[in-house]
Order: structure tokens, then C-alpha cells, then sequence
């Protein structure tokens, strides 16, 4: 999505003009020296498409993904929409033999795993998830396999009838019924225990602390 705004003008991080793409699936064909062996020609590949300094108070903490002077591919810096791309070898991550589809499906997807990480998403739990897009259905797919509960929340049934192909056990279109509700009645009133926002609204962030319960975990995506 964030691409196909890139590529519309439409991305207001994007600085232009600008290569976009930075969902990333490629082949090895070159190495430079002190490249390790396992990163042999003809292997495919993924890649994270962020920079970090290195030297900043976030790097020297480990949160490297919190640099305030990252560069993202095809956002701050040009992307992976061309015939080849050099990037350092720690970038880049091996897949096997994933079709090239599934591999550029990773990085979108990782971030919704990602996010039930940091929700600390059990089977213990309840989850509503904010969002249909390839990110918030990473999200549906981690919380189901890790043994939660899944409400999917948006506004086309099309990306809801996705949400419930990937586990999802309630959907609920916002423009059609009515949300909070719908939550409550399947939470006995309580509220859910985590929500995960992947949209990226003030409607839907003020949303989310609506309907989690009390001792209830946020994670805003956006």
C-alpha cells in the first residue's frame, strides 16, 4: 500500500524524486569481500529495508529501529524497483526456495508479527485488530497461531472475508454494525485484552483504548 502511494505522489514521508519499493524479494548475483559463504550466488533472498547510525542513543540502547536517522528503502532513500540493488550483507536475509510472492510478502507481515511480540499476544487472550491490510492480517495470523481469540475490524468486506480466511474468529465491518457494541457483547462487557491499531487514525488510536479492558495491552502500528 505504502509503495502504491509512493508511486501515486501520495506518500508524505517520501521525499521525490524517488525509486519506490521496500518489500523486497531477489536473487544473490554479485558478493562483495567478507561476505560470509552461506550467501552464495543464485540464493533468494529478503532484506530489511531500514538503516540505522549506529551511533545514536537508540542504537547504543539496541533499538536500532528507533534511529532517528534511519533511511528506508523507496521513503528517504531510492528502493528496489530496478534490476539490481547493493546493500550490506547484514541486510539481507535468506529464504529457500519461498516463491518470489510469499518472499515479498515477509516484511509487511513481520511487522504484525511483530507487534504480538511486543502485545504479548497468548492464548490467554482476546485480540482486535484495527485493520485488514497485509500488515494487521500479519497481526490476525500471529495472534491465531500463538492461540488468541481474533476480532477483525475494518470497513471493506472484502479485506474481512481475507481476515477470516487467515484465522479470524469474529469480523466486523465499523460502517455497518455497530463496534463497541458488538465488542462488548463478546466480551461479556469487559472489553478485549489486547488491541494492535493498523490503520493509522486518530478515530481508530482513540478506538483502541475504548475498547480494551482495564490491565489491557495497546500496540499502535499505524
Amino acid at each position: 500500500g505504502s509503495d502504491l502511494k509512493t508511486y501515486r505522489g501520495q506518500n508524505q514521508m517520501v521525499s521525490y524524486p524517488r525509486i519506490p519499493g521496500h518489500e523486497i524479494a531477489g536473487e544473490i548475483v554479485q558478493n562483495g569481500e567478507n561476505v560470509p559463504s552461506e550467501f552464495q550466488i543464485g540464493r533468494l533472498v529478503t532484506v530489511s529495508p531500514y538503516s540505522s547510525c549506529g551511533k545514536c542513543l537508540a542504537c547504543q540502547q539496541g533499538r536500532v529501529n528507533c534511529c532517528p536517522y534511519n533511511q528506508t528503502l523507496g521513503v528517504q532513500r531510492d528502493g528496489a524497483a530496478v534490476e539490481f540493488i547493493a546493500l550490506p550483507y547484514k541486510k539481507v536475509f535468506l529464504v529457500g526456495n519461498l516463491p518470489e510472492e510469499q518472499i515479498a510478502c515477509i516484511e509487511p507481515l513481520s511487522v504484525g508479527w511483530h507487534a504480538t511480540n511486543r502485545a504479548q499476544v497468548s492464548s490467554k487472550d482476546i485480540v482486535l485488530v484495527f485493520g485488514c491490510g497485509m500488515i494487521g492480517l500479519g497481526a490476525i495470523a500471529a495472534s491465531g497461531y500463538k492461540g488468541a481469540k481474533v476480532i477483525a475490524v475494518d470497513i471493506n468486506d472484502l479485506k474481512l472475508e481475507k481476515a477470516k480466511a487467515l484465522g479470524a474468529n469474529y469480523t466486523i465491518n465499523s460502517q455497518k454494525e455497530n463496534l463497541e457494541k458488538k465488542i462488548f457483547h463478546l466480551t461479556s462487557g469487559q472489553g478485549v485484552n489486547v488491541v494492535i491499531e493498523a490503520v493509522g487514525l486518530s478515530e481508530t488510536f482513540k478506538k483502541a483504548i475504548d475498547l480494551v479492558c482495564f490491565a489491557g495491552r495497546v500496540v499502535y502500528i499505524g
